[in-house]
């Protein structure tokens, strides 16, 4: 096992998608917590901010931090019960997306909307039921100027709380209590004609994605690096490829144990090797002239006019 961590220093050339100007602009949150938002209604993936550490999540007990979550909401603009937040959207129901979910509704005013362990969620938050929508796959969800389509997929191996949740999840409780649920690929639509595929976790059925086009792709690369070549191909050929993306900026990558208000580290080499991802993922990117990016966190960005 490789001691360390990647060095984001010499990857600085990739953290350029341009900053939004008009239009829906997205903004990185760490982990797979996307903000899609234009001004006038937004969506959110996870809602992720309370990152407790690895000696917690180990050893103890977790739940929603209501400082770091106020914080986070605070500097987007978003903590009213009357924001422009139509939607949390977990893209499954692992701590590290779901932790934060339903207080995060409950803060904006937001529905959460998802898989039925995420509806579990939502209530162990407190959350009324008629805040709560369980999606069915493949049926669009309008969200103002937004809508959602979810496709049923799978989480990157190893699972390591695999299964779904059955009861409502009242925090402080272990880590292990959020099981993964049903894993989505999202695709994400505006009324502008601009679209995006979320994957929030580097694994894939299938074929699931045969008939879908998206222009970009929000790529969850989380534990990508340790799994064999072949994986990292057939993961990239089952999303990118299948909707057609030509820009793809990837997620999942950051160490989640840190919280958001300091600088984004990599994940250790000891859970992840985001050297391997790149130079593959690169490698697939070149041959088919699609624009590989990593995105700035915090920064309201336009994947739609990346270069690539």
């Amino acid at each position: 096992m490789k001691p360390g961590r990647p060095d984001l220093g010499p990857l600085a050339s990739l953290f350029d998608v341009p900053s939004a100007a008009d239009g829906p602009a997205v903004t990185f949150l760490g982990v797979s917590t996307l903000l899609f938002d234009d001004g006038e209604h937004a969506v959110l993936t996870d809602g992720f901010f309370s990152r407790p550490s690895l000696l917690k999540v180990g050893l103890g007990r977790i739940a929603p931090d209501a400082g770091r979550i106020g914080s986070a909401l605070a500097r987007l603009g978003l903590d009213d019960e009357r924001s422009r937040l139509r939607a949390v959207v977990p893209v499954h129901t692992h701590f590290d997306h779901a932790l934060d979910s339903g207080v995060v509704a409950q803060r904006t005013g937001a529905d959460l909307v998802g898989s039925e362990s995420a509806a579990y969620v939502g209530r162990g938050a407190g959350l009324p039921d008629d805040r709560i929508h369980v999606v069915t796959p493949g049926a669009p969800v309008e969200l103002g100027s937004f809508t959602l389509t979810f496709v049923e997929s799978d989480h990157c191996p190893p699972d390591r709380y695999p299964g779904r949740i059955s009861s409502p999840v009242v925090p402080p409780v272990r880590a292990a209590a959020y099981r993964c649920g049903e894993a989505w690929s999202i695709h994400v639509g505006h009324t502008s004609g601009r679209t995006a595929l979320v994957q929030g976790s580097a694994g894939f059925v299938p074929g699931a994605l045969a008939g879908m086009s998206a222009d970009v792709a929000y790529l969850g690369v989380g534990q990508l690096g340790v799994q064999d070549e072949d994986h990292l191909r057939a993961y990239w050929a089952e999303t990118v490829t299948a909707v057609g993306a030509r820009t793809v900026v990837l997620t999942h990558w950051d160490d989640f144990f840190r919280p958001l208000d300091r600088p984004l580290r990599a994940l250790p080499y000891a859970g992840d090797d985001l050297d391997v991802t790149l130079r593959v993922l690169g490698e697939l990117a070149a041959e088919q002239r699609v624009g590989l990016h990593l995105p700035t966190v915090w920064r309201g960005e336009d994947p739609w006019s990346a270069r690539a």
